[in-house]
């Protein structure tokens, strides 16, 4: 089986600027309650089961803002979120041009890492400087800590977080209805980004027209002790999730990437990851990861020279992924080279997708 390293292409067939102290995969976020809104319908068709509260809830209206600072191109709003029980953000990079006709302005959604932090991405991925960006609305959707872009099982019982439900039943409607966001959109997402900049595109057909996943935990049921080990290190409850992997194994299934792979069909991928080891773009003196007891498998040690074991495990994840979208003939295209988990990385990749991304808004 050959890979593809350090080169950009077609999938063949067999083929820390910011260090966070937990890694994005390797926890998740907890929050109190109320329950989640609708997703429109003319957005997309149901998602193929898996429990997200806006598949047959009722369509919530519109969210409140509660606060909306505007700078140049920037906005940054503030909003009182059902679907999360309070507080809820979302940065917006409009246009610096009107709109011709009246029309809708086409979309580029950019979701952030674990961390959900939102605001780092303008800077991160100079989205304001990008001549190409000038007639795009760039929607940057904040997520609680490891929130995992899902509606939250926790135990059967839902609740918040409901972060899908906030994003495609709150946000999504809102930008269309005051901002001119129109149908046409592509994704792209970093770490727990890229894993539901796909699950977002194959469970909902026709929301994104392309999508990018850099580093992306792509395939969550592949190594769930990544998320056990994540949220025991923080004292939250990683059953609350998505329920037991075993035990409600159709719900994981019916997030994870790697399990949708038929419904990505038709709609143009790009996959990224690093090998966790010290590449061309970390320091001289790179650090290794702060350790998270219990992410590694003792019956299969991490290499002694891997600096960022989250980053060996998006690897693995990201060549199962690429290889069973190869199998259903999907349009995917993949880069594979050394480095670890790191923004620096995830914006080289966006250098050389965004191109493309943009090709898919016509």
């Amino acid at each position: 089986m050959t890979d593809i390293d350090d080169t950009t292409g077609p999938a063949r067939r067999p083929e820390r600027t910011r260090r966070q102290v937990l890694r994005p995969a390797l926890a998740v976020a907890a929050a109190a309650a109320l329950p989640a809104t609708a997703v429109p319908a003319r957005a997309h068709a149901a998602p193929p089961g898996g429990h997200e509260q806006h598949r047959g809830g009722k369509q919530h209206k519109g969210v409140r803002v509660l606060e909306e600072k505007r700078s140049g191109r920037l906005v940054d709003l503030t909003f009182d979120s059902p679907s999360m029980g309070g507080p809820a953000h979302l940065r917006l990079l409009t246009p610096d041009r009107p709109r011709r006709a009246g029309g809708p302005w086409p979309v580029l959604w950019m979701l952030p890492g674990g961390d959900g932090d939102h605001r780092a991405l303008l800077r991160r991925y100079s989205l304001d400087s990008r001549a190409e960006l000038r007639d795009v609305l760039v929607v940057m959707p904040w997520m609680p800590v490891f929130g995992f872009y899902s509606d939250w099982w926790n135990g059967g019982r839902g609740g918040p977080p409901a972060v899908a439900s906030y994003h495609l039943g709150e946000v999504l409607p809102f930008v269309e209805r005051e901002y001119g966001a129109g149908p046409l959109r592509v994704v792209a997402g970093e770490s727990m980004g890229g894993f539901r900049a796909l699950s977002y595109t194959a469970r909902y057909p026709r929301l994104f027209r392309a999508a990018a996943s850099y580093s992306g935990y792509v395939h969550p049921l592949r190594h769930p002790r990544a998320v056990r080990a994540g949220a025991t290190h923080v004292g939250l409850d990683w059953l609350a999730l998505w329920g037991d992997p075993v035990e409600q194994r159709g719900n994981w299934q019916a997030h994870d990437p790697y399990h949708l792979a038929e419904r990505l069909v038709g709609v143009p991928v790009h996959l990224s990851a690093g090998d966790g080891r010290a590449g061309p773009l970390n320091p001289p003196d790179a650090k290794p990861d702060p350790v998270i007891p219990g992410l590694e498998d003792p019956a299969h040690p991490f290499p002694e020279d891997v600096l960022s074991p989250t980053e060996t495990l998006m690897r693995e994840e990201t060549r199962l992924l690429a290889r069973r979208l190869l199998g259903h003939g999907a349009p995917v295209t993949t880069h594979f080279h050394s480095g670890t988990h790191d923004p620096v990385y995830w914006a080289r990749e966006f250098d050389r997708t965004l191109p493309g991304l943009l090709r898919h808004l016509g």
